[in-house]
């Protein structure tokens, strides 16, 4: 179903719980609500749709890849980033980096460990700062 998008830095500046198997229909949430914005976003984290939950979607430009209880295990070649949100207006600086792993659950909860790199990477670790309550 597609949700209305978070814009309260409260609720947003709040970490998020481990997601389980109960909390699947998240995904489908984050799928729905992703395609609705597609022209504006290209990633979504379940709190920017009402959820504290570790769940995240990133479109890689061919699909979109739910991660749950996604977790950046390395991260390479930092560099300076301007960024928008579709919670918040504006664009802000932060820090990003090339190439970054990321542990991960898919849909069927089978565990993943897997590189990205540019953009890719850079949507993955905004979207993670949101499961982490950073607000950029």
């Amino acid at each position: 179903m597609v949700k209305p998008i978070v814009k309260d830095v409260l609720f947003l500046g709040q970490k998020s719980e481990e997601a389980t198997k109960e909390d699947l229909q998240i995904a489908t949430d984050l799928e729905d609500t992703l395609k609705a914005h597609r022209s504006e976003c290209v990633g979504m984290a379940a709190n920017m749709i009402g959820y504290k939950k570790r769940i995240i979607i990133v479109s890689t430009g061919f699909l979109d890849m739910i991660m749950i209880n996604p977790e950046i295990i390395r991260k390479e070649g930092e560099y300076e980033a301007e960024e928008g949100c579709l919670s918040l207006t504006g664009k802000r600086k932060t820090k990003r980096h090339e190439k970054i792993t990321v542990s991960f659950y898919d849909k069927n909860f089978k565990l993943h460990k897997q590189e990205f790199t540019g953009f890719v990477a850079r949507i993955i670790e905004h979207e993670c700062d949101h499961l982490e309550g950073v607000i950029i």
